[in-house]
């Protein structure tokens, strides 16, 4: 039998983090159970890993956030004594680079070989926190265009319209369709444009946004399909590509993006200063609507913080500027989640939500799906189910029965691991009224029952 050797990187973290061994197995279970995988990790398997025995598949990533997480900083395999598999690197994505492209070409060389480490990755508190002390002025690209091509503004609305194309299906038909698709386009066409000759700087700038942009619905695809740690890279990429392009407030609205993250995920630790800081980028250099967008999440991170009456004012500031004069149009990249009015709508409810008040984050979620054209399939069946969990809550059975039927309606056709964990949040909701005999909760669960049996 071979003699394993004490794993002394491990042993030493371990000891700085000041974690019992049972304690750092409940963490490690908890990384696990937000990649939608259930470990039964105890103390004894710690023990085992120090001593020189190797974390069994994924389970070496969650450690490694685990640990993270408690120490306040990044760390890899490598830094835990255990490397990755031959050719993969556990940190990628997870920096912020001098030349973001650098970045993501073998991050879609990875998924599009179905690399495992990057899908079932785990969402990073250190690194969420990246673009808050990022403040390195990115190098203009030099290398010449691949084709040799002078790039303008014709190419740059190719990209734009080929994104918003990717953008449609996706909401129509949830985050799994046409993802591969994406990944080819801009590895193949987006990427060689981004290092290409322009005609002008302006050009450049609106070519880099754009490549964000797309870079960010991989980064909302992955958070569809409930990779959060994939997700996350994407946005740290997506960010690195909006600071470049230099256009006034896009970096500001990924940095909103990855607070909706946090904030999801039941991690706050820099949702508010992303949201702030996000909102101070744009404030004052975008168009009404799209200020709205950063004030109404900048609300829901301060309801989050215990801030009642600064949230509260926060909102009505965010739907005040839906009636003001428009002005500018609202930019490309600030359309990710369809018109702004339905986004704020959402995003209010979460506000009232938090806050305990039901009844007005029923109407608000009611009013978000009401808002946004029937293309918007996923988001406005999922603002339904929210309004349907809301209303159940405030006692409403009939009502909210009525909701989701209303919300399912709109799921036909749609891959998406979120209306699928909707769907099996409604059967759990309605179990004790089945068990009542309430014929509106049971004709709903047939329904739901044979819509997990056909998605």
């Amino acid at each position: 039998m071979t003699k394993r050797t004490p794993n002394q990187q491990l042993t030493s973290l371990v000891a700085e983090s000041g974690l019992t061994y049972e304690s750092l197995a409940k963490e490690v279970r908890a990384v696990a159970a937000e990649c939608g995988k259930l470990l039964r990790t105890n103390k004894s398997n710690i023990d085992h890993w120090m001593r020189g025995a190797v974390p069994a598949r994924d389970t070496g990533r969650y450690l490694a956030v685990a640990l993270s997480r408690r120490l306040g900083r990044l760390l890899t395999l490598h830094d835990l004594g255990l490397a990755p598999h031959q050719g993969e690197d556990d940190s990628l994505g997870l920096s912020i680079n001098q030349d973001p492209l650098d970045t993501l070409l073998p991050m879609w060389r990875h998924e599009l070989d179905r690399r495992r480490f990057l899908t079932t990755s785990a969402y990073s508190v250190a690194a969420a926190g990246l673009p808050l002390s990022y403040v390195q002025e990115i190098a203009e690209r030099t290398a010449a265009a691949r084709t040799g091509q002078t790039i303008g503004m014709a190419e740059v609305a190719a990209v734009r319209d080929m994104v918003r194309l990717f953008s449609e299906m996706d909401e129509r038909h949830g985050g799994q369709h046409g993802r591969s698709a994406l990944v080819q386009y801009l590895r193949d066409d987006v990427a060689p444009l981004c290092r290409g000759r322009f005609r002008t700087d302006e050009i450049r700038q609106h070519m880099l946004s754009a490549a964000s942009r797309g870079v960010h619905l991989l980064g909302w695809k992955s958070y569809d399909a409930g990779q959060q740690g994939l997700a996350q890279r994407y946005y740290l990429q997506s960010y690195a590509l909006a600071v470049e392009s230099g256009v006034a407030g896009h970096d500001g609205f990924v940095m909103r993006t990855m607070a909706m993250q946090g904030l999801k995920l039941h991690r706050p630790e820099h949702c508010q200063a992303l949201a702030e800081t996000g909102l101070n980028h744009a404030k004052g250099k975008v168009d009404v609507q799209t200020e709205a967008l950063f004030r109404v999440v900048h609300a829901h991170t301060l309801a989050k913080s215990g801030r009642r009456q600064a949230a509260i004012a926060e909102a009505e500031r965010a739907r005040a500027l839906l009636s003001a004069d428009c002005g500018d149009e609202v930019p490309f990249w600030a359309l990710a989640w369809g018109p702004p009015a339905a986004s704020v709508y959402s995003r209010n409810a979460k506000v009232y939500e938090t806050l305990g008040d039901r009844k007005a984050a029923a109407e608000q979620y009611a009013r978000a799906a009401a808002s946004r054209p029937a293309a918007y399939a996923r988001i406005v069946a999922l603002d339904l189910v929210a309004s349907a969990e809301m209303q159940l809550k405030g006692g409403g059975i009939e009502q909210a029965c009525a909701t989701w039927n209303t919300a399912m309606d709109h799921m036909n056709g749609v891959r998406s691991v979120r209306t699928r964990k909707a769907v099996k949040r409604m059967r759990s909701d309605l179990a004790r009224f089945r068990a009542r005999g309430v014929r509106c909760a049971a004709e709903l669960d047939e329904r739901a029952v044979e819509f997990l049996a056909a998605t």
